[in-house]
């Protein structure tokens, strides 16, 4: 098991409402673009798969797509979209869990590397979807870059959202390169907040190619999101694809 925290019950029977704006077919049109070409005829592995908010609609495209989820609440809510022969799912982490077979595809969306909370956790994901790539085959990780140009000296704490229903904000550990996510979420009319916190480790695009290099993985392109808009130094983050070598 690695140290990434586990998904709730709750947590999971709300995870689709409270991202229903990232779950819109206007929104996820780019990310199902961009990862079907890649795909081309072969299949798709899902690190991190949750409740298929990503999956499932690429399955719908024609790709065959299977997960692997550490979160049994998680892959319960997919479960009720599809049944296990059309998206099948390996319950454990992305770091060590295998699934049969070769992959064209290898994906991970949405900052999940960061659940990993260890440099080497995060190297052993890579190696993972090394060996279930088939020569040629891709890794896909969308992940943003840490936010620090915002931390003042002496100050650890950046907002991300601060809108009527809800406020968030990120405090840091620099040495560690873990962030927390802090949420204060309104829940329903009668002015209470529900307050919940995530630990992630972040790393930086750099980091990243060292990892897949130490996989074998030559990194391809990286772009600042799925519709492949130029990386720059002002992007806040990158869409990074990696290959296995031939």
């Amino acid at each position: 098991m690695t140290s990434s925290e586990l998904w709730t019950r709750a947590t999971a029977e709300r995870y689709d409402a409270e991202e229903s704006e990232r779950s819109s077919p206007a929104f996820l049109g780019p990310t199902l673009d961009f990862l079907a070409e890649l795909a081309g005829n072969g299949r798709a592995l899902e690190f991190a798969v949750g409740t298929g908010r990503v999956g499932v609609p690429l399955r719908e495209r024609g790709v065959p797509v299977v997960g692997i989820e550490l979160s049994e609440h998680m892959a319960a809510v997919l479960r009720r979209k599809v049944d296990e022969e059309t998206l099948p799912v390996a319950v454990g982490d992305m770091a060590t869990t295998t699934v049969p077979g070769k992959f064209s595809l290898v994906y991970l969306v949405y900052n999940t590397i960061t659940n990993l909370l260890t440099q080497d956790e995060q190297v052993e994901c890579f190696r993972n979807a090394a060996r279930h790539l088939a020569p040629g085959g891709r890794c896909v990780i969308e992940l943003e870059v840490p936010p620090l140009r915002f931390l003042p000296p002496g100050q650890v704490a950046v907002p991300f959202d601060v809108s009527e229903r809800h406020l968030g904000f990120d405090t840091f550990d620099l040495a560690e390169q873990i962030l927390v996510s802090h949420h204060l979420t309104r829940d329903g009319d009668d002015g209470r907040y529900r307050r919940s916190e995530s630990r992630h480790r972040y790393a930086w695009p750099a980091e990243l190619d060292l990892m897949a290099r130490l996989a074998g993985l030559e990194r391809e392109r990286r772009v600042a999101d799925w519709s492949g808009e130029p990386f720059t130094e002002d992007s806040t983050k990158h869409v990074s694809v990696w290959r296995k070598p031939v």
